[in-house]
């Protein structure tokens, strides 16, 4: 097994003897991985989702090659997944989309077992995130032609924001508590719409727009258009939002323009899960809480790609249509649909536990070994 460092963050997660430093310049970057690739006999390339700058080319290399491409990132399912599948996740899963041929593998896949096993840790992920990316900035002298591969803020805007939104996230907590028991106790229909990061690969490679403003216009547009005049709009916050956009602002300014500034409630903070349960539906560009609501039994609108945009489960009306008759999933099908996710996409763990971390290693090194891959008609 071998592992290719490309700055101070994957150095400081892992350094022992299997590590080769790359410190070219990124032009050169595809040259040195084919020469590493043949001169290692590498047989699978694995990577942290495949749409960073750096691993996109890496992975049209390796499939010219002959290479496997494994795929690896927070999990589909929550709270203890890891997501790990052939050639990329979302819109580049291999997982088929039809409710048939879901039926029909779910046939050789086991039973599904959901009961939480392991605990991630909010703040060992915070505590590695901020000396990785700070490391990364300041001992740029030992990866001096490293470019940030992700589209996340510099990381000496991003974490000052960062912890500032979190200390006002705290602040704010009981008071989107009491505001959405308030909202429970008038009896008036809501949607939930949960935001997700701005700068997350979800958003700028899996979905058609460029940033949650431009989600959050086209919802508002057609809420305002075509939802019940009796029924609000909740919109939630991200729990990890940095805060450089002032969502309240924009989207209490956009709704007043629209119309439906009493209709929309903006929070920051509250239990999501709880807000899907109660909602009439739930609309997402393509986060994983929609995959929550569907196990919650609520009715879902996807606008952007993901693993779970099947007929049967997302309804496939157009957002226009769907605030006014929104189709819950269908159960048998759902119940399908994980057994499927489960065996071919996701390994159970997490990646910053506290206990039996030698445990999961074991089993994502397993699932790495003998991995079940599709065999579809």
């Amino acid at each position: 097994m071998s592992r290719i460092n490309l700055c101070f963050a994957d150095w400081l997660f892992w350094h022992d003897a299997r590590v080769t430093n790359y410190r070219g310049r990124p032009r050169h970057w595809v040259p040195f991985l084919r020469r590493f690739i043949q001169a290692n006999q590498i047989t699978d390339l694995v990577l942290l989702g495949e749409q960073r700058k750096y691993h996109q080319p890496a992975v049209l290399l390796a499939r010219s090659l002959g290479v496997r491409v494994m795929v690896t990132d927070f999990g589909y399912l929550r709270p203890d997944w890891i997501t790990l599948e052939p050639n990329g996740m979302n819109g580049n899963s291999s997982l088929p989309r039809s409710a048939g041929e879901i039926r029909r593998l779910a046939q050789e896949s086991g039973a599904v077992d959901l009961t939480p096993r392991y605990k991630d840790s909010a703040l060992r992920m915070s505590i590695g995130d901020l000396f990785g990316s700070l490391g990364t900035v300041f001992f740029r002298f030992l990866y001096p032609f490293y470019r940030q591969s992700d589209e996340r803020p510099h990381p000496l805007i991003y974490f000052p924001a960062m912890g500032l939104s979190l200390w006002l996230k705290s602040i704010r907590k009981r008071k989107a508590t009491d505001v959405f028991q308030m909202m429970l106790a008038s009896g008036d229909p809501f949607f939930v719409f949960p935001l997700q990061l701005d700068h997350d690969f979800q958003i700028r490679a899996y979905s058609p727009f460029s940033g949650m403003v431009e989600a959050i216009e086209l919802v508002m547009q057609s809420f305002a258009q075509h939802a019940p005049l009796r029924s609000n709009l909740l919109i939630k916050s991200h729990p990890w939002d940095p805060g450089l956009i002032n969502w309240q602002k924009c989207i209490q300014r956009r709704a007043q323009a629209l119309g439906i500034g009493q209709r929309v409630i903006y929070l920051d903070g509250g239990n999501l899960e709880e807000m899907m349960r109660y909602g009439q539906g739930v609309v997402t560009v393509n986060s994983t809480s929609g995959l929550q609501a569907l196990q919650l039994g609520r009715p879902v609108k996807v606008l952007g790609d993901c693993v779970y945009d099947v007929s049967g489960l997302v309804d496939q009306q157009s957002l226009d249509d769907f605030w006014l008759n929104p189709t819950p999933p269908e159960v048998t099908l759902l119940e399908d649909f994980l057994r499927i996710l489960i065996k071919y996409t996701q390994v159970r763990g997490v990646f910053f536990g506290r206990k039996d971390a030698s445990t999961v290693i074991h089993h994502f090194a397993r699932r790495l070994i003998d991995f079940p891959f599709l065999q579809q008609d």
